[in-house]
């Protein structure tokens, strides 16, 4: 049996529901944003008023009472137990080289702002071009390299403002 889905619950109550759980579920869909539980015989109604995807945070509407749901997937518990944090590249400060090489070209400037995806400069290591791309939106704060030079891995590249 996989991991269960834990839910917390206004910032204070937490649940697990396992997969068998969820598909025990007497659940129905009434519309756009409305479903009808019944559960151990009682009957609700929830809506669901606010989704934030990215944070898995949710408003729901059940009965008339508001609450405010955090849910972490099983896929969520793997990813944080290897290390790794769900849209880290909307909170990175720094970019750094992936690998040694050079800087051959240099696209953006201090000040600048940036969208995610924005081609910002191009790195050249074992005869091959790789072009670093802005893992955000943001603002340039600092470019510390130069058209030229060489770099190792780990090297901070560029700053963005927080």
């Amino acid at each position: 049996m996989g991991k269960p889905h834990m839910l917390k619950v206004n910032g204070q109550y937490e649940f697990e529901l396992s997969e068998s759980d969820l598909s025990e579920l007497d659940m129905a869909k009434t519309g756009d944003r409305t479903y009808h539980l019944l559960h151990q015989n009682q009957s609700y109604h929830l809506t669901i008023e606010s989704e934030d995807f990215d944070t898995k945070n949710y408003g729901i509407r059940v009965n008339g009472s508001s609450y405010n749901v955090t849910v972490e997937t099983p896929l969520n518990a793997l990813i944080k137990d290897m290390g790794f944090a769900l849209n880290a590249g909307n909170r990175v400060a720094n970019i750094e080289a992936p690998m040694p090489g050079l800087i051959l070209e240099i696209s953006a400037k201090e000040g600048e702002e940036v969208k995610e995806g924005d081609n910002l400069l191009i790195l050249e290591a074992m005869k091959m071009e790789n072009v670093i791309t802005s893992p955000r939106d943001g603002t340039i704060k600092k470019i510390t390299v130069k058209k030229g030079q060489a770099v190792e891995k780990k090297h901070i590249l560029i700053t963005f403002e927080e």
